[in-house]
């Protein structure tokens, strides 16, 4: 009798494993889009802060290298957690401690108490890329990886545009405590829905690697791999650029181009929105992992002339619509390049070290958010506004040479193999 076919296990069917991969892409990017919106929970209401607080922007911007610098720490230990303890758990904590922030934010009553209330944010937040990668990269079928990293990169990009246009209108309406008490509200309830589906989240912890799959010098070997501190480089420069874009860009341009208030906060979501469009498009393109480079360097040089142009052009009285519009567009060019940007990253990771290799490459988003501010908070403060384009445009153009330089590492390192 052949018992092959009774005792090997079926693969589930196609559209099965369709429902599984999407439920879990779904599940992982709610969870990103809570990472990302509670990012901007305090630079959408600089405006109210700035007076309640009597805080200048140089101050308000380091509330902000106060909570990507404890998500740095945070970040890479996480990634060792995740390894060791699997990503569910880690994920669950660190969604309570940015809705416990988020109310803490709502009742502080001075600087050093949102402050550390930051720091608690910053805590929270460190947690997501390593979980949602390590989620992503071992549960989901490897034909549709890149779709997953799309959506991975449209629901951060949602929540970043989330933020503004959620908290301004109800700061404009009621207060800037209650529009954060609200926004704590909906990370609970989020982290709620999470807990209901947590069968979905489950994964088995990866036993140590053994053989050909042990990375070169057992757990912290990895960080002898040139491609890793490559991709480090590239993510440091491309927070540096979002951070801008974040926090101060929309302001800059209001003086520059006398755009109105209300408009400010609709430039960062229309920048987020068509960032979100730009990573559909680009899940179709990166389906060649070879073009992921070039795909990167179009999408930021293009970013890098429209700044130029938000810095330098005059648009007279066509302001109002020319500004939203050139945003939404340096919004798509980025968000082509972001797919592309995490396979540079799985393209060079060990086997068996997915947390690892994403808590310390994707500690370089925090490290560059977390001086962006101060760097580019006082230009703001000395009232250089074009600088702050001329400064964004030039971290673009140098994300173009990191991506050129991640995968030159990359095959030196496959050529000493």
């Amino acid at each position: 009798m052949n018992t092959s076919t009774t005792l090997s296990p079926r693969p589930p069917p196609d559209s099965a494993r369709l429902r599984q991969d999407a439920g879990l892409i779904g599940l992982v990017g709610l969870g990103h889009m809570i990472s990302h919106y509670s990012q901007l929970l305090l630079a959408p209401l600089f405006p109210w802060l700035k007076d309640a607080l009597h805080a200048s922007y140089a101050e308000l911007g380091f509330l902000m290298t106060v909570f990507f610098a404890v998500s740095c720490v945070v970040q890479f230990v996480s990634g060792f957690m995740v390894d060791r303890f699997g990503p569910r758990p880690i994920l669950f904590g660190g969604l309570a401690l940015l809705g416990l922030a988020a109310f803490g934010f709502s009742v502080s009553t001075g600087y050093w108490m949102t402050a550390g209330f930051s720091v608690l944010a910053g805590l929270g937040n460190g947690v997501f890329h390593p979980v949602d990668y390590t989620l992503l990269n071992r549960k989901v079928s490897a034909s549709r990886l890149g779709h997953a990293y799309s959506v991975h990169g449209i629901t951060g990009s949602l929540g970043w545009a989330l933020a503004p246009a959620m908290l301004v209108p109800l700061t404009l309406a009621f207060s800037w405590r209650v529009a954060l008490a609200c926004a704590g509200v909906l990370i609970f309830t989020v982290l709620a829905v999470l807990l209901f589906h947590r069968d979905r989240l489950a994964l088995k912890v990866a036993p140590p690697a053994h053989g050909g799959a042990q990375v070169e010098g057992g757990t912290m070997g990895f960080l002898r791999v040139p491609a890793i501190w490559m991709c480090f480089a590239f993510f440091f420069f491309y927070a540096m650029a979002l951070s801008v874009v974040q926090a101060f860009a929309p302001e800059a341009a209001r003086h520059l181009h006398a755009v109105p208030v209300p408009l400010v906060a609709v430039c960062l979501t229309v920048y987020m929105v068509a960032s979100a469009g730009g990573m559909v498009a680009g899940g179709f393109m990166v389906s060649d992992p070879n073009r992921c480079e070039r795909i990167v360097g179009i999408g930021f040089g293009l970013a890098a002339v429209i700044a130029l142009a938000l810095g330098y052009g005059g648009f007279a009285d066509a302001a109002e619509v020319a500004v939203p519009a050139l945003f939404g567009a340096m919004g798509f060019a980025t968000g082509i390049a972001g797919p592309s940007r995490d396979l540079l990253v799985k393209r060079s990771t060990p086997e068996n070290s997915t947390g690892r290799v994403y808590g310390v490459v994707y500690s370089g988003l925090d490290i560059g958010q977390a001086i962006s501010p101060l760097i580019f908070g006082a230009l703001m403060d000395q009232h250089q506004y074009r600088g702050v384009f001329l400064g964004l445009a030039v971290v673009q153009g140098v994300l173009i040479v990191s991506a050129f330089n991640v995968r030159r590492a990359r095959r030196t390192t496959l050529a000493a193999a």
